[in-house]
């Protein structure tokens, strides 16, 4: 057999391996505490209620607070930082005054 058809094969053969063993580490608890945070956080997302979004753009506005928020400020209990701070893409904990300015930079330019 040719060697790029071996390396090809070999290839193929990790990519299967690592495959199955993913699939015995995804867990959809993750995903599924997500939504339920999301729900729970913001009234447009439950049931019956007036708080919906007219305009789509409205409710991605919010969702995108909603992430910024929950990742840059709020200390998170299993933590006891925020979950940009334990991944080591800021060094302090923001407020929402440097949402804002965040906002207010992106206007500007």
């Amino acid at each position: 057999m040719n060697s790029i058809v071996k390396r090809f094969l070999h290839c193929i053969k990790k990519a299967i391996n690592c495959r199955q063993t993913a699939k015995k580490q995804v867990s959809t608890s993750y995903v599924e505490r997500q939504n339920l945070t999301m729900r729970m956080s913001m009234r447009r997302f439950t049931r019956l209620t007036n708080g919906f979004s007219k305009k789509i753009q409205n409710l991605e506005y919010a969702v995108a607070l909603h992430f910024m928020h929950y990742n840059f400020c709020r200390i998170h209990q299993s933590l006891r930082m925020t979950p940009a701070m334990a991944a080591g893409v800021i060094d302090k904990l923001w407020d929402i005054e440097d949402i804002v300015k965040l906002l207010e930079e992106k206007e500007i330019s």
